[in-house]
């Protein structure tokens, strides 16, 4: 049964104490409220500086669990792993972002727990990635205690995260006893860019969102999960989980250039214990690429991690189906809506077409990123 589930990890709510509080901001990240000529009410969510056309239209969509429901029936998704979107909490002072870090955990399992059950099986059809109230002076005990709060709530299989830490980064040395906590909880962590790069790289030209989600998202995630392989993260923590947003950004393209100038700068040269590329086979990738090479491309880099393990003498040619066994099919929804009112989502339609269609993935590989990887990975079926 599981074996054939399609099962979506890419998946956003902004639950409705979320969205609640953003209404009653004036300042990035908020919802602003309008009334439009016929009474009713616009709704637009500015969640960066400088939104392009005053913010993106927001509806019952961001936040109500029917509507995505409706989206999964609609295009045949059987199980969501659903996250917080950004910003998540990076706004707000310590003791608040731990307030609403510990509710918010709390309003995702009842969303989830809730959930009606996959047709002829005792899975629920939504599960979910907890918060850590991530944000300058909140203390260590805090976040343990909420990666211990989020490993108790039975529908929680991991934690989104997006990559400034507590202010200083995913290898700030203050989160090593953090990142020691999620591995022994188990807990899978999604990295989720938010931030991009500086925007005066995107010119003066009105490009809406283009450049900063298709180019400034995914340097964001290589960036920071460079930084953690280059800190020794992965050698500390070998069993930890890391799931990464957009098929990894350019990380898979650019990991041998990262290799290379790590073995001939001596600051870094023999700080970790294998090269650089074999640690991309440590990681999880999405298969939010939309393209059937791109996809490809990911699982080879996968695939050929071992032969970089210290000691190796692997010289076999690379089997991308291996590579498949660490892609999982996602979404991005509720974002990425099509201009026009259609029966399926274009973004959707197109990631389901690049997994089925990625030479050399057999049948097996492909219903494994669709759907049977998600059930190991998050232990669903358990």
């Amino acid at each position: 049964m599981t074996s054939k589930l399609l099962v979506d990890i890419h998946t956003h709510v902004y639950l409705p104490r979320y969205a609640a509080l953003l209404r009653t901001r004036s300042s990035v990240p908020f919802i602003r409220s309008s009334p439009t000529h016929d009474r009713r009410v616009d709704e637009r969510l500015l969640i960066l500086d400088h939104e392009p056309s005053g913010g993106r239209p927001v509806g019952p969509q961001y936040w109500d669990r029917e509507e995505k429901l409706n989206f999964m029936d609609k295009h045949g998704i059987d199980i969501s792993l659903v996250s917080s979107a950004n910003p998540w909490l990076d706004f707000l002072p310590a003791t608040q972002a731990q307030t609403l870090a510990t509710e918010l955990n709390e309003d995702l399992e009842e969303y989830c727990a809730t959930s009606p059950n996959v047709q002829g099986a005792s899975i629920k059809r939504l599960y979910g990635f907890g918060l850590l109230p991530l944000v300058p002076e909140v203390s260590t005990a805090t976040l343990l205690e909420t990666v211990k709060q989020i490993s108790r709530l039975p529908h929680l299989r991991g934690i989104i995260m997006g990559t400034h830490g507590v202010g200083n980064g995913l290898d700030d040395a203050a989160l090593d006893p953090v990142w020691a906590a999620i591995e022994d909880a188990g807990l899978v962590v999604f990295l989720h860019p938010h931030y991009g790069i500086d925007a005066k790289a995107w010119g003066d030209e009105n490009n809406g969102h283009v450049l900063p989600l298709a180019l400034g998202f995914p340097f964001e995630t290589t960036i920071a999960t460079a930084r953690l392989i280059l800190s020794g993260t992965f050698d500390r923590h070998p069993s930890l989980r890391l799931l990464l947003a957009h098929s990894g950004g350019a990380l898979p393209q650019l990991s041998s250039r990262l290799a290379s100038c790590i073995e001939h700068d001596p600051v870094v040269a023999s700080r970790l214990k294998h090269d650089a590329r074999y640690y991309l086979g440590k990681l999880y990738f999405d298969a939010v690429a939309y393209g059937p090479e791109e996809l490809g491309f990911v699982s080879d880099v996968i695939a050929r991690s071992d032969r970089y393990q210290t000691g190796s003498s692997d010289s076999n040619a690379t089997n991308r189906s291996l590579g498949s066994q660490k892609m999982l099919f996602g979404t991005d929804h509720p974002f990425f809506p099509p201009l026009n009112s259609t029966e399926t989502w274009k973004s959707v339609v197109e990631n389901l077409e690049a997994i089925k269609t990625v030479q050399g993935w057999s049948p097996a590989d492909k219903n494994g990123v669709l759907g049977r990887n998600a059930i190991s990975l998050f232990n669903l079926d358990n």
